[in-house]
């Protein structure tokens, strides 16, 4: 379940070259089950017909103030009263200007001035128009009256100019509208996530690892930060892509990730250790390529370093959180992990289950805490972030 879901969102649409991309802007939000209303300014209207935003939220756009049909069924005050959130995309130099002086003469303006909602605006325009003192000054005063205002892309522009303008891309502002709408309770927290596997080599081109892509650590990672908290991911081996605001330590074995987590320890007042780390290490690694022959070979393996261990040990007050992904007698080995480890939660999940193993982007879950264990359902890997972290709060309220 997103958090965009059954949310009231306004959709501002203004009279610059990027209004089309609001249908997918519009779209994005409708797919999440949000409840959008489209709100287009006149010039919006040369460039996108309002038919076009209206079959796509399924509902009448919102254009003129002074449209007695629309006033009599829900008026502009109303909309700025219901909104979860507004965002504006595209948002132009002009219209930038008017919301930062006050100017309510459209119908948008006047809901961003009448509105207790967030408000998210997504300048695309002319890259020296972007980087104007004036434009720039109307940014920086409508941040520091805590509207968000996100950077524009980079790239080949509609008016052939090339550098920074371009609407930001539709995920990114999905992302940014669902970080928004997210609860700031961990804004006081330092949150230290591991995720993905480690690999243990063998010779230069051979090693020991397992399939885990890393998908739980990074969505856990994801809901910290968009909780407010500062973090720091530790991250073995995985084809995701680093998340903006995050500070990425990329290693690959797992004494590496035992070096770098103990690091960050102090520094940390919440660690989850939800990457899947090798047990065992061989004794020694070939230089090179071992070279085949018709010998049979015998790897001795010697126990890596328990790391949930340690920081358990290391507590000092922190909320630590641990994995357990197994195959039989689910419960149980949670439950001595708990004890053992000095963890405030396992998460535990059967990996021979269908949609919780490795490279899955769903889990099933059992979260073990005191003398507790509460089974989830099959669920994304994001709603189970959030899961976890509503739980992590509790801890914090008990301690």
């Amino acid at each position: 379940m997103s958090r965009i879901e059954k949310k009231n969102i306004i959709v501002g649409v203004t009279g610059g070259i990027a209004a089309y991309k609001s249908c997918e802007l519009v779209r994005g939000l409708i797919k999440k089950d949000a409840s959008v209303q489209v709100v287009m300014t006149k010039n919006a209207t040369e460039f996108i017909t309002p038919l076009t935003l209206q079959t796509l939220s399924g509902k009448k756009v919102a254009i003129n103030t002074f449209d007695l049909e629309w006033e009599s069924e829900i008026g502009h005050i109303t909309l700025a009263d219901n909104a979860n959130l507004i965002v504006v995309a595209p948002a132009t130099a002009s219209f930038i200007g008017k919301v930062a002086s006050g100017i309510a003469d459209s119908l948008l303006s006047t809901i961003i001035l009448a509105t207790k909602a967030p408000i998210v605006l997504c300048p695309a325009m002319n890259v020296n128009m972007y980087e104007n003192t004036a434009v720039q000054e109307n940014i920086k005063k409508l941040q520091q009256r805590g509207l968000i205002v996100l950077e524009p892309g980079e790239g080949d522009l509609a008016c052939g100019w090339e550098g920074k303008g371009r609407l930001p891309e539709i995920e990114v502002i999905l992302e940014e509208i669902e970080k928004t709408l997210t609860p700031h309770d961990m804004s006081k927290e330092k949150v230290l996530v591991t995720a993905g596997a480690t690999r243990e080599f063998i010779d230069s081109v051979r090693y020991i690892s397992n399939p885990s892509s890393g998908k739980m650590g990074y969505a856990l990672a994801k809901e910290a930060l968009n909780r407010g908290a500062d973090v720091v991911l530790v991250s073995g081996k995985t084809n995701l892509c680093p998340i903006a605001g995050i500070k990425t330590i990329d290693i690959e074995s797992s004494e590496e990730m035992y070096k770098t987590t103990m690091e960050h320890l102090d520094w940390s007042t919440i660690v989850i250790k939800a990457a899947a780390v090798g047990d065992y290490t061989p004794t020694k690694t070939h230089n090179g390529k071992m070279k085949k022959d018709d010998q049979d070979k015998t790897l001795q393996l010697k126990r890596t370093k328990d790391i949930l261990h340690e920081i358990g040990k290391k507590k000092n007050g922190r909320i630590v959180i641990g994995f357990a992904a197994e195959t039989d007698n689910l419960i149980k080995n949670a439950k001595d992990k708990l004890k053992k480890k000095n963890a405030d939660m396992i998460v535990a999940n059967d990996v021979s289950k269908s949609g919780a193993g490795f490279e899955e982007d769903t889990n099933i879950a059992h979260l073990v805490y005191n003398k507790n264990s509460e089974e989830l359902p099959l669920m994304p890997k994001s709603h189970l972030a959030r899961i976890i972290f509503d739980k992590i709060s509790d801890i914090k309220k008990d301690q």
